[in-house]
């Protein structure tokens, strides 16, 4: 008899409409800066909040804390970004999502707090001794605030008078707010293999090794200049893949407080994180946000033994990737053999795994079951709406749901019609 009940549930289950069954995610991220002025009105954030649930999505991310390190809301500990709004800017977007069903995140980066293309932010108004120690191949070791080719004016991650500041930071946006459905956190890293390489970095990573680093930072790393095209390439010292292991602990025990923080002031709250998806090279980052249980060191030679421990897959309630690829399928990256240097990389990199549906497939092994949402940067198909489509569709389908950056780009293009396409041929 039980047996034949469950055969009818089971059967009840597969004839649901799709809509009845578990849905898959699907975030529309609300950058800050880029729209900011944009939203500045009560009617525009109902507007497009509207067409956001029409096309499909089931929540949407708020960035507010953009990149000078400045934050959307008042807050005790930051100054306000930008002109202040008439109303509460975060809290209509909570009140107002939640009444057409969307789940609402705040976003805030972590890890960065000045614009070097204007001068702006924390590390130029009063705080410079934040800014990240670079060792720029050309002048040595630099703040990056004189690093004027990058946007983001990067902060050394171990600074512990910053860290504290942002878990009050963190704790502050989820109190305030307790309706609030996530906390996103993004660049919770270092700014790539360049830093940081301060007085305090090393002293720290002297403890790690329990040794002194006799010359500083060649036994680290050293450049070499590229006979073909431009730029530099890494030359390994002795302690360079210590060096790894030690930064991808110090962003994993970061990780460790943020969720502490978090969950201790607002338990409903969840905690989530974005990253890029290109696990092969985010080591240069400092970054391991795969499960404990994968050891990136039987395939990767970068990775000691020890790397695995600083997993922080099993930290996180929701996980988004930026599969930030234009060839969609491995078929299409096996034709065009695309050479892709992201944003965080000091070279480009070239495999099937640089492809929406190859990132896929692989990070399903080094998350060991946890689940994530693959991420569109739509800017990368505005004049290709046809492959955006196709973006978001494999995203759905090979991952467990899409995060879309950003929504200004989709208004710039009006490419609504091309997202909502997308999410329909993803079968969500």
């Amino acid at each position: 008899m039980r047996r034949f009940v469950l055969a009818i549930l089971l059967l009840f289950i597969a004839l649901l409409p799709a809509s009845a069954k578990a849905e898959k995610s699907t975030l529309m991220w609300i950058d800050g800066e880029a729209n900011l002025a944009r939203f500045s009105s009560t009617d525009s954030i109902d507007f497009y909040l509207a067409k956001i649930r029409s096309a499909g999505f089931t929540h949407i991310v708020v960035d507010i804390r953009p990149i000078t390190g400045e934050v959307i809301y008042d807050s005790r500990y930051l100054p306000r970004y930008g002109r202040p709004t008439s109303f509460d800017y975060l809290g209509y977007w909570i009140s107002q999502g939640h009444k057409l069903g969307l789940k609402v995140f705040a976003s805030m980066n972590v890890f960065c707090a000045g614009h070097n293309y204007f001068d702006k932010g924390l590390v130029y108004s009063g705080h410079p001794e934040w800014a990240s120690q670079v060792f720029d191949a050309a002048r040595g070791i630099i703040p990056i605030t004189e690093q004027k080719h990058k946007y983001g004016a990067m902060v050394n991650p171990l600074c512990k008078d910053y860290q504290q500041l942002m878990l009050k930071v963190m704790e502050e946006i989820v109190t305030k707010y307790p309706a609030l459905d996530g906390l996103m956190l993004d660049r919770v890293r270092y700014d790539g293999i360049e830093a940081d390489f301060s007085p305090l970095s090393r002293s720290e990573f002297e403890r790690f090794i329990g040794a002194k680093v006799s010359d500083f930072p060649s036994d680290i790393l050293s450049w070499h200049k590229r006979a073909v095209g431009k730029g530099y390439d890494v030359v390994e010292g002795r302690w360079f893949r210590q060096w790894l292991s030690f930064r991808a602990k110090s962003i994993h025990d970061f990780m460790v407080k943020a969720r502490e923080a978090v969950k201790k002031a607002n338990s409903n709250v969840q905690f989530a994180d974005y990253t890029g998806a290109w696990y092969p090279s985010y080591y240069e980052c400092g970054v391991n946000f795969a499960s404990r249980n994968y050891d990136p060191s039987h395939q990767f030679k970068w990775a000691l033994p020890d790397y695995y421990k600083y997993g922080y897959a099993e930290l996180l309630d929701l996980f988004t990737v930026g599969n930030y690829y234009t060839d969609v399928s491995i078929d299409d990256y096996n034709v065009h053999l695309t050479a892709v240097r992201n944003e965080t990389d000091n070279s480009s990199s070239e495999s099937d795994w640089y492809s929406v549906q190859g990132s896929c497939r692989k990070l399903r092994t080094i998350l060991d079951g946890h689940k994530f949402l693959g991420g569109v940067l739509v800017s990368q198909f505005r004049h290709h709406p046809e492959n955006l489509s196709a973006s978001i569709a494999m995203n759905i389908q090979e991952s467990d749901g899409l995060m879309v950056f950003d929504i200004s780009h989709v208004i710039h293009r009006n490419l609504w019609a091309a997202v909502t396409d997308g999410i329909k041929l993803g079968g969500k």
